[in-house]
């Protein structure tokens, strides 16, 4: 029985096809644009009933043709490009093959501030106040992290640490699908690096944002947009990479779309090694300036992680006007982190003294929880909608350490040598609830309004412990039970228009946050309660639909989470230490840019100068904690009645300091930069992207402590820096489908109130073939090439002066391989520059 209803099943789904297959017509025709006559490839043409109801479509080829198979009937016939206004062909009879002739379709010109390159084939699309970056492109990411991802977007820096910033500054906010990232007690750089980048569909960076987004963020706004198919059917792509050092990793994108509803998921494991290495060389100095003693410090380590990460979602049409989506996404992970730290010391003449040994074993499990909803109602094709969105995650993070601190190369008795654990447990929750209202009305005019409601709850458990004979006792100075609660809520208007060439987008956010930040242990309670009114205004004015100029105001907020006011850190250095500062008040920006943009042909040319003026903004202080490490200098031990040590003679303690990092508000910070991007397709074979960004970072304000021997010291912190960075990408495709992508970047030297960073300069190079009639590709891929990527710095403090160098992960050689299910390479290229349009649709902006 069951094999004959599989036989009936199958013959009612071929039967119509048979019938169709014997009597069809062919509807043929060419799309171009209407200013240039050039041929739109990748243009969508949709073959519908006259009551809407879609029979079958396609896709313009390189010459702007297109061919496509019906029955016999009457339809209406559409044709849909990015950035072009729709045509439609109404009540067409198609009774035979039937040629349409040349479609014109003209640009459409976006309302209020936007302005987008319209048929750009570039992996970057650049509009005036932001830029959407094309993941699905870009080979040199292919078996990488978002974080490698992000280290390829103009703007965009991710320094060796995994600490991202726009435009040289870090406190930019980090949103995925429009979602905090990192929940409050999660390090931001961790998320990153967890997440594949074969999951990635697009990032969008918002320099200046409205009123309607977050105000958080001083920095600005990165959007990480996952995937999420919108072709029709079973469709999708499944990626396998291998690499050396291990970076092995299947990830698969699977998209099911109908006409009520569609499925659409990402599934990733990854298994990675990344050894990382480091050094400082410190001479320490007494109260009168002279050296007492030298110690250097030599660092290795392998990061080594296995990750998995599932999202599904489906998309439900209630109506022609009505979109309900629900999704779920898990990410769990767990990996070890073994350190291995040498000391060698040397007394103030440079004579060797000891090695100490520090070896740390971290191990890590991490599991995320995130259900999200959201209801779209459009109520005409104008704009007008209403969008509701909630979304609840819960996170947790377990991190345990073993530190063994052994004396090697010297005759120091055994009971010298140290044995800690410390342990690290966070368990947090938030809820997200949104609405956004837009209506449109007049000629260019347009209203939004909106609520956003963010609660947050974390709780983390540090403990830090030392053996002493069998016994293990607590380390108060890094135990502490720290309770983290945040309530934000916050509504927004504004109000845009055009009038001519000229338009304006004006609004107010006002957001009221409460936060309580509560260190149990040491029964130290703050509550934050404050409310302000975020400001924004855009002003642009057109000069053609290829040129136009634009100035931008809004104000930001930067609140500390995580490791800022955790006091908590980790102990694979002794001597060396971060620790939060649970006090931390937020900072506030106000930021201004004037931005241009023009296009010629083959070449699109954008700029832009920024001005940010932030007060208590953050800044990482270091200074002598009052606790020592202390060695003692060989001597001759002189022995009791008992065997006990009694007296060493001829030997010496070697106190070296323990130096703390922590941040603090200091006062003012101005910014000032100016940056620029171009665009350039010299010839059909050969795409150039670069960027460029200066900046001026100017700090100013004092640090006053009182050290541990009661004497009130007092740091000046002005100070002026200048930086830069570069990118340049370049893209050619050869012959027999073989493509070839590199890249460099240079991030020049800065000084800061403590000392000086050096410039970076790195590398990155890739290859690809498309093989099995373009529905595979392979790509190898080659991450930092001269394996240069390290931060280098020189610190200097009253105490100690010290140069170091850390490398956070050695050159990388990747090889994957991709395979797409009912999707060639052009046709998922298409469906990118699709999803490229909608970007604010997908973003919860309130």
């Amino acid at each position: 029985m069951k094999n004959f209803r599989t036989l009936l099943f199958l013959f009612a789904l071929i039967t119509p096809l048979v019938a169709f297959s014997q009597n069809k017509v062919t509807v043929t025709g060419t799309v171009i644009e209407q200013e240039t006559k050039q041929p739109l490839e990748f243009a969508t043409v949709t073959i519908q009933t006259t009551d809407n109801v879609t029979v079958n479509g396609g896709l313009t080829d390189v010459n702007g043709r297109y061919s496509i198979e019906v029955a016999p009937g009457t339809y209406n016939i559409k044709f849909d490009f990015i950035s072009f206004k729709s045509t439609a062909i109404q009540n067409r009879q198609v009774s035979s093959n039937t040629d349409l002739g040349i479609t014109a379709m003209a640009p459409d010109a976006k309302l209020l501030n936007e302005v987008e390159i319209v048929a750009e084939r570039s992996t970057v699309d650049i509009k005036l106040d932001k830029r959407v970056y094309s993941v699905g492109q870009d080979m040199i990411v292919r078996g990488g992290t978002v974080s490698d991802v992000l280290d390829n977007v103009p703007s965009v820096s991710v320094d060796v640490e995994g600490n991202v910033s726009l435009r040289g500054n870090e406190s930019v906010t980090i949103l995925i699908d429009g979602r905090p990232s990192n929940l409050a007690g999660t390090n931001v750089a961790e998320v990153l690096r967890l997440l594949p980048a074969d999951s990635v569909d697009k990032v969008e960076v918002i320099t200046n944002p409205s009123a309607r987004y977050d105000a958080e963020g001083g920095g600005g706004i990165i959007n990480i947009i996952l995937k999420k198919g919108k072709a029709n059917g079973f469709n999708g792509s499944v990626i396998a990479s291998v690499g050396d050092p291990a970076n092995h990793s299947v990830s698969a994108n699977l998209n099911f779309r109908s006409e009520n509803f569609n499925l659409f998921s990402n599934l990733g494991y990854n298994y990675r090694k990344s050894p990382g290495n480091s050094f400082t060389d410190a001479e320490y100095f007494d109260g009168d300036g002279n050296t007492t003693s030298f110690v250097d410090e030599r660092r290795d380590n392998l990061r080594q992680s296995e990750g998995f990460n599932g999202g599904f979602g489906i998309e439900l049409f209630l109506d022609e006007s009505t979109t309900w989506t629900n999704s779920v996404n898990v990410r769990s992970s767990e990996g070890d982190n073994p350190t291995s730290t040498y000391f060698d010391y040397f007394d103030a003449n440079g004579n060797f003294d000891k090695t100490r040994f520090r070896y740390n074993v971290e191990d890590e499990n991490d599991d995320n929880v995130q259900f999200s909803t959201n209801l779209l109602k459009k109520f005409n094709n104008d704009g007008h909608e209403l969008r509701i969105d909630a979304s609840f995650a819960k996170n947790t993070d377990y991190e345990t350490a073993r530190i063994d601190d052994i004396v090697l190369n010297t005759a120091t008795p055994e009971t010298d040598n140290t044995f800690e654990r410390t342990l690290n447990d966070e368990d947090e929750n938030r809820q997200l609830v949104q609405a956004d209202y837009v209506y449109p009305f007049g000629e260019g005019n347009q209203f939004e309004a909106g609520y956003r409601g963010s609660f947050t709850e974390l709780v983390t458990d540090s403990k830090a412990e030392e053996l002493q004979g069998n016994v293990w006792v607590t380390n108060p100075n890094f135990t502490n039970l720290l309770e983290y609660k945040e309530k934000v809520n916050a509504f927004y208007a504004q109000f845009g228009s055009k009038i001519g060439n000229f338009s304006y987008l004006l609004g107010l956010r006002w957001e009221d946050s409460d936060i309580d930040v509560n260190l149990v242990n040491a029964s130290d309670y703050n509550n934050k309660r404050y409310n302000n009114f975020f400001p924004s205004a855009f002003l642009t004015y057109e000069f053609s639909e290829s040129s136009n100029v634009s100035i931008s105001y809004s104000r930001r907020i930067n609140r500390p989470r995580g490791r800022f006011i955790n006091p908590f850190s980790s102990l694979a250095s002794n001597i060396n230490i971060f620790t939060g500062n649970p006090d931390l008040d937020p900072s506030m920006t106000n930021a201004f840019d004037l931005g241009y943009l023009k296009k010629w042909g083959k070449l699109t040319f954008s700029t832009s100068a920024y001005i940010n003026i932030t007060d208590d903004s953050f800044q990482f202080v270091r200074r002598e904690s009052g606790d020592f490490v202390t060695q003692v200098v060989d001597g001759e031990d002189v022995i009791g009645e008992n065997n006990e040590v009694i007296e060493v003679i001829g030997g010496a303690d070697i106190r070296t300091p323990i130096i703390l990092t922590t941040p603090i508000n200091l006062a003012k910070e101005y910014r000032f930069g100016f940056e620029f991007n171009i665009n350039y397709n010299p010839y059909r074979w050969w795409r150039i992207n670069s960027n460029f960004n200066f900046f001026r970072n100017e700090t100013d304000g004092d640090y006053t402590y009182t050290d541990f021997e009661g004497n009130v010291v007092t740091q000046n912190f002005d100070n002026t820096a200048y930086s830069w960075f570069t990118r340049v990408n370049s893209k050619i495709s050869l012959p027999l489908k073989i493509d070839w992508q590199l890249n460099a970047d240079y991030r020049g030297p800065q000084d800061n109130a403590q000392g000086r960073s050096l410039g970076i300069f790195s590398a990155n190079t890739a290859i690809s073939k498309d093989i099995l009639n373009e529905r595979a590709t392979l790509s190898l891929n080659v991450s930092d090439i001269f394996n240069s990527r390290k931060r280098r710095m020189y610190t200097n403090l009253p105490q100690v002066d010290s140069y170091s160098e850390m490398q956070w992960r050695e050159r990388q050689v990747t090889l994957s391989f991709t395979y797409r299910f009912n999707m060639k390479k052009n046709e998922r290229q298409r469906e990118q520059r699709d999803q490229q349009g909608g970007g604010d649709d997908e973003y919860m902006g309130g």
